[in-house]
C-alpha cells in the first residue's frame, strides 16, 4: 500500500469515519470565526492609512491607459506585478503584490470601483473580514494643464494590523512609491 493510500485509509478506517473529519475541521474553523466575529468592532479602532502622490506630465487619460493595461504590468511595474480577472464593480480580481523588502502576496480582492480616468478601487481581506482588510485606492486628480496628480493609498483594518505596522509603514510605503515613479516614467514616454 502506497503512503498516501494508507493515511486516507487511516482517515476513512478511524473510529470517526471521513466524514466526521471533516465536520470536526468545519467545527473547529466556524469555532475560529465565531472566536474572532466578536473582535470585529475593536478592528475598527485598528485603521491605518498609508498614501503616496506624484504629479505625472500627462493627461488623466495617458495615466490610466497605462494604469489599466493590466497585462504590461510585469514589464514596467515592480510593486503590482499582475492584476488578472474581469475588472467590473462587483467582480474579484487576482493581484500579486511584492513590497521592497518582503515577501510578496496573491490575493482575489473584490472591484468596488472603476470610474475611468478618475478612480480605480478594491477591497482585499485575509481569511475573513476584520482579520486584515485593505481598501486599495487608485486616484487620477486632473491638474488642468495637462498633468494630472496620482494618488495610491489604502485603508488598512482589522485586528492584526498592529502586527504589521512596520511592514506597513516601510515596506508598503516604499512599494507604492516606486510604483508611482515607475507609472510617471511610463505616462511621460
Amino acid at each position: 500500500m502506497k503512503a498516501k493510500e494508507l493515511r486516507l485509509s487511516g482517515i476513512q478506517n478511524n473510529k470517526f469515519g471521513v466524514l466526521n473529519y471533516y465536520k470536526r475541521i468545519l467545527m473547529l474553523l466556524t469555532g475560529f470565526i465565531l472566536f474572532v466575529k466578536p473582535f470585529a468592532g475593536i478592528a475598527s479602532h485598528h485603521k491605518r492609512e498609508i498614501r503616496s502622490e506624484i504629479i505625472i506630465n500627462a493627461t488623466p487619460d495617458r495615466v490610466w491607459k497605462v494604469l489599466t493595461d493590466f497585462g504590461d504590468y510585469p514589464s514596467w511595474n515592480p510593486f503590482l506585478k499582475w492584476l488578472k480577472g474581469n475588472v467590473a464593480i462587483k467582480n474579484r480580481i487576482e493581484v500579486r503584490i511584492e513590497p521592497p523588502g518582503a515577501s510578496g502576496m496573491t490575493f482575489k480582492p473584490r472591484v468596488l470601483k472603476f470610474d475611468t480616468n478618475k478612480e480605480f478601487r478594491w477591497l482585499g481581506h485575509l481569511i475573513i473580514p476584520g482579520l486584515f482588510d485593505g481598501e486599495h485606492i487608485f486616484e487620477l486628480i486632473d491638474n488642468g494643464d495637462g498633468t494630472t496628480t496620482f494618488v495610491q493609498r489604502e485603508i488598512f483594518g482589522g485586528i492584526l494590523i498592529p502586527f504589521f505596522k512596520k511592514m506597513l509603514e516601510i515596506n508598503t510605503r516604499q512599494g507604492y512609491e516606486q510604483m508611482n515613479k515607475a507609472l510617471k516614467e511610463r505616462a511621460e514616454k
